[in-house]
């Protein structure tokens, strides 16, 4: 359920400038606390000393958008700030230098936490794509480096009682600047693979938590907790939280992620339906479905390939897979076997086979929005966006997944009607040929295609999210957090 993180703040929030640690003028140290090895204050050298509770009826002036991860987690997040930005906010986006065009090309804010990475180096490790130990790599590329910066980017740039941040699921550094210094934060999880439950569990690689019974389950759940989750994350979280006088913390993926005051699950209720054991203060919003609209437009000669005959396969293995070649060269068979058009989305155009048959074509990037309405079917990885993105198109899917969310996000599109799973190891044109054929013939999977357009077509997800942004703002101003 919630965390039960007591941070050490007094009632006006006086905070005492040092280089080992911010902490209250009144505040002892705990003596069960070891500082950290690493002095994390000395890095957070020039953070605001006021940073005072918000009196009652104080708006919010600036929104602090922490987006961890590739296209498919920034994307929403440069959406919802567009819509907060409309509402007379002043948005920050924290991203990868790798999105500063886009973020500034939709007029928001940009900080890169990390300016000497590379993005692009990032991911070209392969071993982010493997099932199992995939996870583990992100944390060690990703997000224990930006822990630090992303807590102190956020010191940094909160204008004093008017600033709220909203953080992906990684978002480390959001929630320890919560911790040390109040400032509210709202969790964003796009995908409900990061919603646990003893009743109606995810689909997550090496476990069973979907099917049982509950205490097996629970087993599960607590066996990931306290052998790979906490062992792997919690020595460098808490050390680093140590150094600011907070104790330590466990069960990191199963509560403290969750920020106490509003977390928001960014898609409907018909494709997750909430569970009675998930984070009471959670919240649906629905799928905030943004694909760089205003920043990157279709090119001339996409329209004229889509004009010029029927709708096109279009494949995708991910924004920031690097390793598809397989993937592609099976895209391009099955379309020649199927004599159907295709459309192959990458950014990295050295996966594309060297030769492809007529009416296929590499893309480098097509806005979705745009793009799956005028196709025939997408085949993808399973990544939430893309998932989203079809469904809104009113498109069959079928997935191919590899790991993190995706093979959640495939059993759901699945028990949907709308789309067919395919293993990675049996991704081949031959057993992809009679999936496409299948789905393309079934007028009962066209009819629920449809359908799932209609219920997104009449419900906006990122207004849905402006609004529960604001309100949390309005209750955190109504009852500002107590501390002790």
């Amino acid at each position: 359920m919630t965390a039960r993180v007591t941070t050490r703040v007094t009632a006006r929030w006086p905070w005492r400038m040092s280089a080992a640690t911010i902490l209250p003028q009144d505040a002892p140290r705990p003596a069960t606390v070891r500082p950290a090895t690493v002095r994390p204050g000395d890095r957070i050298a020039a953070v605001r000393a006021d940073v005072s509770p918000p009196p009652a009826g104080r708006r919010l002036r600036r929104v602090i958008l922490c987006a961890i991860g590739s296209s498919g987690d920034v994307h929403p997040f440069v959406g919802l700030g567009r819509e907060l930005h409309r509402r007379g906010h002043d948005v920050v986006v924290i991203a990868a230098g790798y999105y500063r065009s886009l973020v500034e090309g939709a007029g928001l804010g940009f900080v890169d936490p990390l300016p000497d990475v590379d993005f692009r180096d990032t991911i070209r490790d392969p071993v982010i794509w493997h099932a199992l130990r995939g996870p583990g790599r992100i944390i060690d590329l990703a997000i224990r480096p930006l822990l630090e910066p992303v807590h102190r980017t956020i010191v940094e740039r909160a204008a004093p009682g008017e600033t709220l941040v909203v953080g992906s699921s990684l978002s480390f550094g959001a929630r320890v600047a919560e911790e040390t210094h109040g400032i509210p934060l709202v969790s964003v999880h796009l995908s409900p693979a990061l919603f646990r439950s003893d009743f109606a569990g995810p689909r997550v690689p090496g476990l069973l938590v979907h099917r049982g019974p509950g205490w097996f389950r629970r087993l599960q759940w607590r066996a990931v907790d306290a052998l790979v989750v906490d062992r792997s994350i919690g020595p460098w979280l808490n050390a680093y939280r140590a150094g600011f006088g907070l104790p330590p913390v466990r069960r990191i993926a199963a509560e403290w992620m969750h920020a106490p005051l509003a977390v928001l699950g960014m898609f409907p209720e018909w494709f997750a339906p909430p569970q009675p054991d998930w984070p009471p203060q959670a919240r649906l919003t629905g799928f905030p479905l943004y694909s760089e609209e205003g920043v990157s437009e279709p090119g001339a000669d996409v329209a004229a390939f889509l004009a010029a005959g029927p709708p096109p396969l279009v494949f995708t293995p991910g924004s920031a897979h690097r390793f598809a070649h397989g993937f592609f060269h099976a895209a391009a068979a099955t379309c020649a076997r199927l004599g159907m058009r295709g459309l192959l989305s990458t950014r990295f155009a050295e996966q594309i086979p060297a030769d492809l048959p007529p009416g296929v074509r590499h893309v480098s990037f097509v806005p979705f929005r745009w793009l799956l309405p005028r196709a025939a079917l997408l085949v993808h990885h399973g990544g939430i966006g893309s998932t989203s993105q079809a469904l809104h198109a009113g498109i069959p899917q079928v997935i191919m997944p590899m790991g993190f969310d995706q093979f959640d996000n495939a059993a759901r599109v699945e028990r949907l009607g709308v789309g067919r799973a395919l293993a990675r190891r049996r991704f081949t044109a031959p057993r992809l040929v009679p999936l496409v054929t299948g789905l393309l013939a079934d007028a009962a999977v066209a009819d629920r295609c449809r359908g799932a357009a209609r219920r997104l077509a009449a419900a906006d997800g990122l207004v849905r999210a402006g609004d529960a942004i604001e309100e949390a703002w309005a209750r955190h101003v109504a009852s500002p957090p107590a501390h002790s």
